[in-house]
């Protein structure tokens, strides 16, 4: 399950779906921790689980429904999910949606994670549902593999083709699959596969635009990364290395300063899955990005700033973060901000 936030996009379109079958909002909302007056604003962001405990309450209304689950998942356009989905939409190719979709998945509603596999000359979209539940199970599973064809459908303007489906879903009536899928399913299966010849995932998308593709996903990392905020004791230990750039104490020190010893600092990060070293890295990148673009500040200085005794070492850390120097960063960056205030004029 999403580790990250989201907003309330799907809960929303979740209460409209069940309120056209006789549900109300009252009904949905127990245990959800959600105010109904906040389904009206768009500034509210909320973890997973609490739109799980919206879909628990729809599914003990109307059952854990496949069916429905289908029906739901063909409401879940590309403009649903903001960013995330003109990102896949000016991608370049549908392999080059699927790799973006999958780095991203975060940002989307989806309770399954997805990934593709390819053998030979086809190729196959995999949906874990593992994790999910039992009471909502196979509303979720229906309902993300149907919005996967709504995507796809959206990104080519017409169906794609596929070879296979298989599904883990027990037997049942197959005329609602047909009519989302285009074939009859196989239930009873140990994988849920989505398959379809591999010569698809190198078609050019109809509206790919690169320059749009890489303002897109640079947007999607600066959202993602804002969901991701650290909490409890990391979000302490970041806030404290942001305060003082330049000057970052030892573990030992900051353990110090927050009133723990340095093996209880140690294994409270440990528990939250992060290091020290991992929160120091994450904070000088944050702030090496932020002093390249806007601060017309020499490599010298941020590496001084930074901490680090040699630019050498700067320049190592920063491509090990990023994949790239930092003048080919900020050259790039410079380039797309060109691009893009050309595109506008």
């Amino acid at each position: 399950m999403s580790a990250s936030s989201r907003g309330l996009t799907s809960v929303r379109m979740q209460v409209e779906f069940a309120s056209e079958h006789g549900v109300s909002v009252a009904s949905l909302l127990p245990g959800s921790g959600i105010e109904p007056e906040w389904l009206t604003r768009n500034d509210v962001q909320i973890e997973a689980e609490q739109e799980l405990a919206v879909v628990a309450n729809l599914c003990a209304e109307l059952g854990d429904s496949a069916e429905l689950g289908l029906a739901m998942g063909q409401r879940y356009h590309l403009s649903s999910y903001g960013v995330w989905g003109f990102a896949l939409l000016s991608s370049g190719t549908f392999r080059e949606a699927v790799a973006l979709g999958q780095r991203y998945l975060d940002l989307t509603f989806a309770f399954n994670r997805v990934t593709l596999e390819e053998q030979g000359g086809q190729a196959a979209l995999i949906i874990d549902d593992g994790d999910l539940p039992e009471g909502v199970r196979d509303y979720l599973l229906a309902r993300d593999a149907s919005a996967i064809m709504m995507i796809q459908q959206e990104l080519f303007a017409s169906r794609m083709p596929l070879s296979r489906l298989q599904l883990r879903l027990p037997a049942r009536a197959t005329a609602p699959f047909e009519a989302v899928f285009g074939l009859v399913p196989e239930f009873d299966q140990p994988l849920n596969r989505i398959g379809f010849a591999a010569g698809v995932l190198d078609r050019p998308l109809p509206q790919a635009n690169p320059v749009t593709a890489r303002l897109c996903e640079q947007q999607c990392q600066q959202l993602l990364a804002q969901r991701r905020r650290r909490v409890g004791m990391a979000a302490r230990v970041r806030e404290q290395l942001l305060a003082r750039p330049g000057r970052f104490p030892t573990m030992e020190q900051l353990a110090d300063e927050i009133g723990v010893t340095s093996r209880t600092l140690r294994r409270r990060l440990l528990a939250e899955d992060t290091s020290y070293r991992e929160l120091l890295d994450e904070v000088r990148r944050l702030l090496a990005e932020q002093w390249l673009l806007g601060g017309g500040l020499r490599q010298e200085e941020i590496s001084a700033r930074l901490g680090f005794s040699e630019v050498s070492n700067f320049i190592h850390a920063f491509k090990r973060w990023t994949g790239k120097t930092p003048a080919r960063y900020r050259r790039e960056k410079a380039m797309n901000n060109e691009q893009l205030t050309g595109n506008s004029e």
